[in-house]
């Protein structure tokens, strides 16, 4: 009982005094296929641990959508669910909050919850209600410069009976280029270290903060 409690405190504290990271800063973009060999070559110069290979993924992400009781909310709650393809380790699930666009921030923000699951996760959710949005298999390259992720992620359809084949069917012929910071409340300072650093990728790849409400009102 007393470590429940230990780490009870820890929490308690860690949110009063805004330590708990749960913002997630965001720049994205795209590089052709023909160009990718030439943005791992730079990011490898530019990141953490250069004397190895980056780190690799192959994962297989699915979005489950729960409609609000509220009839005053259009919005309904949306869940991510990760999990590896090519190894043996636990689901991570996310909550992603609505994208905050603000013309004086170099980023675009929002809020962010990440935790490990087991595997009856999806099952779980689909029993309170969740309904299966979409799923795809992304599968690429992770680096790490001090607190900042970069990944780049070719995004693959899913086609049943054939999650593991990379052969299936990509969304597109390029590589989406993503370079977050999850951090707590109150850190500002994270979007100009992440414009600065986006700098250095030019003109390989343009990050932007993209404005989803805007797209979505595309024809």
């Amino acid at each position: 009982m007393t470590a429940v409690s230990s780490a009870r405190e820890s929490l308690s504290h860690a949110l009063n005094n805004r330590f708990l990271p749960n913002l997630e800063y965001l720049l994205q973009g795209s590089i052709l296929d023909s160009a990718v060999e030439h943005l791992i070559h730079r990011l490898k110069g530019l990141c953490d641990n250069v004397d190895t290979s980056p780190e690799t993924f192959n994962d297989l992400e699915v979005c489950m959508s729960l409609r609000q009781p509220n009839p005053n909310s259009n919005q309904p709650l949306l869940l991510r669910v990760r999990r590896a393809l090519d190894r043996d380790a636990p689901f991570q699930m996310r909550y992603l909050g609505q994208p905050e666009v603000d013309q004086r921030r170099p980023t675009l923000v929002r809020s962010c919850m990440d935790c490990a699951s087991t595997n009856g996760i999806l099952e779980f959710l689909t029993e309170m209600g969740f309904r299966l949005e979409f799923e795809y298999i992304a599968k690429g390259y992770m680096f790490r410069k001090g607190r900042m992720k970069i990944t780049v992620s070719k995004l693959v359809k899913i086609v049943p009976g054939k999650q593991q084949d990379m052969s299936n069917e990509p969304i597109s012929q390029s590589y989406i280029v993503e370079l977050s910071v999850v951090a707590p409340t109150g850190q500002e300072n994270v979007g100009e270290e992440m414009r600065v650093f986006a700098e250095q990728l030019k003109p390989l790849v343009q990050l932007e903060k993209i404005d989803y409400k805007r797209l979505g009102g595309l024809p």
